[in-house]
């Protein structure tokens, strides 16, 4: 049943770690790294938020908060 969710996690945690290490060595392929980090995160989100237990919830916020900051940076 929360198959997809942990791995939406795994994957939304990888990419997340990506963009910090791209940010840290200033990449020039920060912006679009930002907009596949903000497609992954959302949709994490999005599944996180269908489960009831308090941290699935807290992860969906997690998720949609950092979404919006990579929708900034990819500006």
């Amino acid at each position: 049943m929360m198959v997809d969710c942990i791995r939406l996690d795994r994957e939304c945690a990888a990419i997340c770690s990506f963009l910090a290490e791209a940010m840290t060595r200033d990449s020039a392929f920060v912006p679009e790294l930002a907009r596949a980090c903000a497609v992954v995160c959302k949709a994490c989100a999005q599944e996180c938020e269908k489960h009831k237990h308090e941290h699935c919830q807290e992860c969906a916020r997690v998720c949609f908060e950092c979404a919006s900051m990579c929708d900034r940076l990819a500006a």
